[in-house]
């Protein structure tokens, strides 16, 4: 089967576990104010590549890959979703870990696109799962999106008991704000299945990206955050979620 793939990587580190053959797909619907690919956005753009070429590439680092695997990301894979599910299951054939990086803003609880959903989870054994923002409203402004899809996704790899690693990323005048942070970490703390908490620091990487392909940039002039601004971010949001554990003990 073939996808439209934005790149790849070959020594990803941040991308889940171990060191991991990552594999940018093409594709998003959300239009989030820090993105620093929006090169990705567009659909049925970027390289056409099969599966098979992408274990192939895979194949020629493998040894590399023991303590970690393949992730796929984006733009946003589930927009590929029959693709990932192509690759995920070849992939497992062959013993490789696999991670789904996704905002889960296209999870539907509807008959088949659910059936859909359990497929692809079936041979994905880690999600990290990127949440926005916590406030509904703040949460449009920062991406165009809604964030009930993603809350909902949440709940539902709970319930199938998936493996999921929650991401944020904290933006000045943005995400910076302590309210919003508790808050995501006492909603994330209802849950049974989240391993692993990564709160990333804003950067203005993408704004050179933005220049070359004549758009502005939606958040010039925003500082990027230090990094041990996120370190003290986390120590909000897991007070959040340690009280909410607390709470259900």
């Amino acid at each position: 089967m073939e996808g439209y793939i934005h790149s790849t990587e070959s020594f990803g580190t941040v991308d889940g576990p171990g060191i991991r053959f990552v594999v940018f797909t093409q594709g998003c619907p959300m239009r989030c104010l820090y993105c620093h690919n929006p090169d990705t956005w567009e659909l049925n753009t970027g390289n056409k590549m099969t599966t098979e070429e992408i274990l192939e590439a895979y194949d020629e680092n493998k040894s590399f890959y023991k303590e970690g695997g393949l992730t796929v990301t984006g733009g946003e894979p589930l927009m590929q979703m029959d693709f990932v599910t192509d690759l995920f299951t070849k992939a497992k054939a062959k013993g490789i870990h696999t991670c789904l990086d996704t905002s889960g803003i296209t999870f539907s609880r509807e008959e088949k696109a659910l059936e859909k959903m359990n497929r692809l989870m079936a041979v994905t054994d880690l999600v990290m799962l990127d949440i926005k923002h916590i406030d509904p409203q703040e949460h449009i402004k920062l991406t165009h999106q809604k964030n009930n899809r993603i809350l909902d996704f949440l709940t539902y790899l709970d319930e199938i008991g998936k493996e999921v690693w929650i991401r944020h990323v904290v933006v000045p005048t943005i995400t910076q704000n302590d309210d919003y942070l508790y808050q995501l970490g006492y909603y994330i703390g209802q849950f049974h299945n989240i391993k692993a908490l990564d709160i990333l620091p804003y950067h203005t990487m993408g704004i050179n990206k933005y220049k070359s392909l004549g758009l502005d940039y939606p958040l010039e002039g925003i500082l990027a955050l230090d990094k041990s601004e996120a370190i003290e971010a986390r120590k909000v949001v897991l007070k959040g979620y340690k009280d909410r554990k607390k709470e259900g003990q």
